[in-house]
């Protein structure tokens, strides 16, 4: 979100900064050209002065007392020093085009569309005053034309050709010097962009990171005060509000769980202990009925336990501390063997022999428990159960595969829901909330819990804690 907001605000910003640059680097070109134009108007007025009364193409064509024939021996001589000095081609030009002084010597009209609109200009009584921009790429040459005027009628035209060397330097440098300017511009926009969106998205990442973590069971983790937009804090607040609630809502259901649970068990007790007395009073053709009510008795009380179990699992604290997963997992194979010869079932442990985590180590040897006696239970006699342990880069894994009938696809999915069963398992002994119960211990460490197939038949369930301590 934040690249997103940061792109968003500096394109608007070089939007802007462009839309400003292009015009100002246009005036900038157009400013400076016309300082070199009013310079070559200024030159080509002084010829012009200079060559007003030298206009007859022969000295005997002369006006009578005009001493013509030194006043164009001046302008030529004038002419001249300027073309040596600026390196301007310059020259006076009569009314068809003929040269009545020009320097550098033999230079004449050029025939190109600029030259013929300079002196068409020219010869109408203006002066050129816009000729064509210059730009820093384009090799070109800057042309001014000026009128020479007697007695109201123009009688002779000034013309200057410059080349635009360095009219072309000054633009480039110019726009150089603003190409700074805007970078440094785009710079500040850059700090300025990055800073506001750290100050608007601050209560969002906040919140993100809260949000995170009760979807993954810290439950009392909340958004702490922040700055940011006033309605980003307002959120902040409320969803804090409805994290107390819901907070509350979670401890209430687990305290009726529990209590419920527990309260029940007395009079369950007390109910199997009658039907015990009653037994003894019943004719032996309803022994079999007595028995079949205490197992549902019994299985009833393994329920309530089971409840009772889940409900302090979800709500315990877990005591997390480094531990040697590969010890434990050994340990507990090593105490279900019994089991697991009773059932004739074939348990093992393959791994190394120490593997250091982060986790519970009672409530990680609960979840064991519960995923081990799952394994034995539906693994038939003659098949075995593997426990392995795994050391990868940020986890250690510990992976129970059994050899019973395992699950398909679309079951894999509602494992470990509370009292979820599948209908091919309904005869075999237990509640369905022994993977709940494994689930709760480790997600409220940091861990996890996760099933696959088995290749070529049973389920694999796999234990994960982290090799480091989790951030709270």
């Amino acid at each position: 979100m934040r690249t997103r907001l940061l792109a968003i605000l500096l394109s608007l910003m070089a939007g802007v900064l462009l839309a400003l640059g292009f015009p100002l680097a246009a005036s900038l070109a157009a400013a400076q050209q016309q300082k070199v134009v009013v310079d070559r108007m200024d030159d080509a007025a002084r010829f012009a002065a200079v060559a007003q009364f030298v206009t007859a193409r022969t000295a005997e064509a002369a006006p009578p007392g005009l001493d013509e024939e030194g006043k164009r021996a001046t302008l030529a001589s004038e002419l001249r020093r300027y073309e040596e000095l600026y390196r301007i081609r310059a020259g006076v030009f009569h009314r068809d085009r003929a040269p009545m002084a020009v320097a550098p010597a033999g230079w004449r009209l050029p025939g190109d569309e600029e030259t013929d609109r300079a002196f068409e200009e020219a010869l109408d009584g203006r002066r050129s005053h816009d000729p064509p921009q210059a730009w820093p790429w384009r090799d070109r040459r800057l042309v001014v034309a000026s009128p020479i005027v007697r007695d109201g009628d123009v009688v002779a035209v000034v013309l200057t050709d410059s080349p635009t060397d360095g009219l072309r330097s000054r633009i480039l440098h110019d726009w150089l010097v603003l190409g700074a300017g805007e970078a440094a511009a785009m710079l500040v926009a850059v700090l300025a962009a990055v800073r506001l969106t750290g100050w608007v998205l601050r209560p969002v990442r906040l919140l993100d990171a809260v949000t995170h973590d009760i979807a993954t069971g810290r439950l009392k983790s909340r958004v702490a005060p922040a700055g940011g937009p006033p309605e980003l804090r307002r959120l902040a607040g409320s969803f804090n509000e409805m994290a107390d609630h819901l907070q509350d809502v979670l401890e209430q259901q687990r305290a009726f769980v529990a209590d419920a649970s527990h309260q029940l068990r007395n009079p369950l007790a007390a109910l199997m202990l009658r039907i015990e007395v009653l037994g003894y009073s019943l004719p032996g053709e309803h022994r079999a009925e007595l028995a079949s009510v205490k197992e549902e008795g019994r299985r009833l009380a393994r329920v309530l336990d089971d409840l009772l179990g889940l409900a302090l699992a979800e709500h315990a604290e877990p005591d997390l501390k480094i531990t040697d997963i590969a010890e434990l997992a050994a340990e507990r194979v090593a105490a279900w063997q019994a089991a697991a010869g009773r059932q004739e079932v074939a348990l093992a442990y393959d791994g190394p022999g120490a593997a250091t985590g982060w986790a519970d180590p009672i409530a990680l040897s609960s979840a064991l428990d519960a995923v081990v006696d799952n394994a034995i239970k539906f693994t038939p006699a003659g098949e075995g159960v593997e426990v392995r342990v795994r050391v990868l880069t940020g986890t250690v894994e510990i992976t129970v595969a059994d050899g019973g009938p395992g699950l398909a696809e679309e079951e894999l999915s509602r494992i470990g829901d509370r009292f979820w069963r599948s209908g091919r398992h309904q005869n075999v002994d237990g509640s369905g909330l022994g993977l709940s119960i494994a689930r709760a211990l480790l997600t409220a460490g940091g861990g996890g819990i996760a099933y696959a197939p088995r290749d070529p038949h049973g389920l694999e369930v796999t234990l994960s804690v982290p090799r480091s301590a989790p951030v709270v």
